[in-house]
């Protein structure tokens, strides 16, 4: 049997969909209005789902208080309300589409799963812009 456990939070962050490489009018023809020079902002919501056996002792894959406390400080203080381009050192340098983030996301969370193993991480954009990171 396998269980897992899922804290559901959320953030609002501002970024920009752009390609250094590229000129303006293929980074417009690839990304659109996501391209805007002065970015764009969305309403994220996170999910993050650790696996793991359930404690005997405690009922429990590992403290739900403590899960939400570490996506807290590992992603949410450093995102929440930044421009991800600009204000997020771990993000330097990437795109920062819905599946960049998760990636990124899903790297600093990751090592630091006090007990069980991340399992999923899914980042939704919009109300039709999902990203899963899966095990």
């Amino acid at each position: 049997m396998q269980t897992l456990l899922t804290v559901k939070t959320h953030f609002s962050a501002a970024h920009r969909l752009y390609q250094p490489a590229w000129d303006d009018v293929k980074n417009d023809q690839v990304f659109g209005l996501c391209a805007n020079p002065n970015g764009h902002g969305h309403n994220y919501e996170l999910e993050v789902t650790v696996e793991g056996p359930v404690n005997q002792e405690t009922g429990m894959i590992m403290d739900m208080k403590a899960l939400k406390t570490l996506i807290q400080e590992v992603v949410l203080d450093r995102v929440d309300h930044k421009h991800l381009n600009l204000d997020v050192p771990f993000l330097r340098g990437i795109i920062p589409t819905a599946e960049n983030l998760a990636v990124a996301f899903w790297e600093v969370l990751d090592p630091r799963i006090p007990a069980g193993r991340l399992y999923e991480l899914r980042l939704q954009e919009t109300e039709r812009n999902i990203a899963v990171v899966r095990r």
